[in-house]
Formats: C-alpha cells, structure tokens, sequence
C-alpha cells in the first residue's frame, strides 16, 4: 500500500472518530452516524488496498 493511500484511509478514520465524538457531546445523532460511516470506510479501503498488496507479492 503505498505510503499516500495509507495515510488517507487513517485521515478518514480519524476524521470519523472526531465527528463521532463531536456528535456524541452535542447529542447529534446525525452526525455520530456519519462518523460511524466515515471510520468503516476508512477501514474498509485500508482492507482492500491491504488485500490488494497481498496479491501483489
């Protein structure tokens, strides 16, 4: 994976974080569930660009 792919998929996963935790403290619900959204897809890429460099090798 390379260096610029990895570093964006943790921004979006720390992007998440935040906006779930902004959401908690001012009882957003909507956007504690886009926080949600937004840490799964960063996750989800991660896997994949992970699963793509296994294959790779």
């Amino acid at each position: 994976m390379g260096i610029g792919k990895k570093a964006r998929n943790i921004g979006h996963i720390v992007e998440g974080k935040a906006m779930e935790a902004t959401g908690k403290a001012l009882g957003n619900k909507s956007m504690q569930r886009r926080g949600k959204t937004e840490q799964a897809m960063g996750k989800m890429r991660q896997a994949v660009e992970k699963g793509r460099d296994t294959f790779k090798h």
